[in-house]
C-alpha cells in the first residue's frame, strides 16, 4: 500500500511539472490563481503560489520571472501553536495591470501592488507598491517613477526583437564594446 501511494504521489507529481512547462498560465489558474489576459509566468514552480494560491490575482500583462514566490500565509505563528493550536493568519495578495515582477522576488501576505509597476529581482515586498513606480531592496521600496524609469531605458535602449539569434548576438556585442573572440 505504501509502493502505491508513493508511485502517485510521484505520477501526481511528474503530470504536474509537465502542466506547468506545457501551459503555466492555465496549471496556476487549475490552482485557484485568479489571473488577467496576456500575463507571462515565467519558469514557475509547484511552490510558486504558496499553499493558498485562490487568495493571489494577477491583472493583465503581468510578468511573473524565474523562482518568484507568493506567500499568503504568516508562517511565523507557528510560535503561538502550543497556545493556540489552530491559529492562522492570512492575506490576499493583488498585482495590477502591466506589472513585471523580477526573478527572485518574494510578495508577502496582504500585499497590493499596483498597475504600471517594475519590482526588481530579489526583492522582499512586504508592503503596498503603488502604481506607476519601480521598486526594489529588502524590504522593497519604491526607488523611482515609472516616467524616470523610462527615460533612463531611453538612454540604454536596443531594439533588437525580432532579430535572429546572429544578427543580435553582432549588434549586442558590437554596442557593449565587446570583441567576438574574447
Amino acid at each position: 500500500m505504501k509502493l502505491f501511494r508513493l508511485s502517485k504521489k510521484l505520477l501526481i507529481w511528474l503530470i504536474n511539472i509537465i502542466r506547468i512547462k506545457h501551459d503555466p498560465v492555465k496549471y496556476a489558474r487549475k490552482l485557484g490563481v485568479k489571473i488577467g489576459a496576456d500575463a507571462r509566468l515565467v519558469s514557475i514552480h509547484g511552490g510558486t503560489f504558496g499553499s493558498e494560491p485562490y487568495l493571489i490575482t494577477l491583472g493583465d500583462h503581468v510578468t511573473v520571472a524565474g523562482n518568484v514566490q507568493f506567500v499568503t500565509h504568516d508562517g511565523g505563528v507557528w510560535v503561538f501553536r502550543k497556545s493556540e493550536p489552530e491559529i492562522d493568519v492570512f492575506g490576499r495578495i493583488s498585482i495590477g495591470n502591466n506589472v513585471f515582477i523580477g526573478y527572485g522576488s518574494i510578495i508577502m501576505p496582504g500585499v497590493n501592488v499596483g498597475d504600471n509597476v517594475v519590482i526588481g529581482a530579489g526583492s522582499i515586498v512586504s508592503k503596498d507598491i503603488p502604481s506607476n513606480s519601480v521598486a526594489a531592496g529588502v524590504p522593497a521600496k519604491v526607488l523611482k517613477s515609472i516616467e524616470e524609469y523610462k527615460t533612463q531605458v531611453d538612454r540604454n535602449k536596443t531594439n533588437v526583437k525580432g532579430m535572429d539569434a546572429d544578427d543580435k548576438k553582432e549588434v549586442v556585442l558590437k554596442l557593449l564594446g565587446v570583441e567576438e573572440n574574447e
